[in-house]
């Protein structure tokens, strides 16, 4: 696959984005292994952005693995400084199931109930609103009414 090529405006905008990132894969003695690239490829997967750091002292052996990297994993190659590598691929999208089943989950709301006396604090009180009730002005829970059929839609 091929790497992404990025405009230098972009290339600009994800080094600094990933200036306060921490290396998430590390590249040990035994180079680019079946399961670096496995990680990377995770990572990238979570991220879209993320940094590689190289323990060889190879300069020629980091900019191959990030060559390789950067081409086996179709992302842009955003920076190499020193044993510190930056790739970027986007993020895939996920994809949200729509469950017509499930209803609001209940909530806890707290209430303040004022004194008449002015100098007084509030009584606070936690309520449970289930999601077929609502909470009053008054501070009170009432059922939701069903909502109500229309008559002109049921004739057809």
């Amino acid at each position: 696959m091929p790497q992404i090529e990025l405009t230098p405006a972009e290339r600009k905008a994800h080094r600094a984005e990933a200036h306060h990132l921490d290396p998430v894969v590390m590249v040990g003695a035994d180079g680019l292994t079946p399961a670096v690239r496995k990680e990377a490829d995770a990572a990238l997967n979570a991220h879209g952005l993320i940094k590689i750091r190289v323990f060889g002292d190879d300069r020629a052996a980091r900019e191959a693995i990030y060559q390789q990297l950067a081409d086996e994993l179709n992302a842009a190659p955003v920076q190499h400084i020193g044993k510190l590598l930056v790739l970027w691929r986007p993020k895939p999208a996920k994809d949200k199931v729509a469950d017509d089943e499930r209803l609001p989950g209940p909530k806890d709301i707290k209430v303040l109930k004022y004194s008449k006396r002015g100098g007084q604090r509030p009584e606070v009180r936690v309520v449970r609103v289930l999601g077929n009730q609502r909470l009053t002005p008054g501070g009170k829970l009432k059922k939701a009414q069903p909502k109500q059929k229309s008559v002109k839609k049921s004739r057809d």
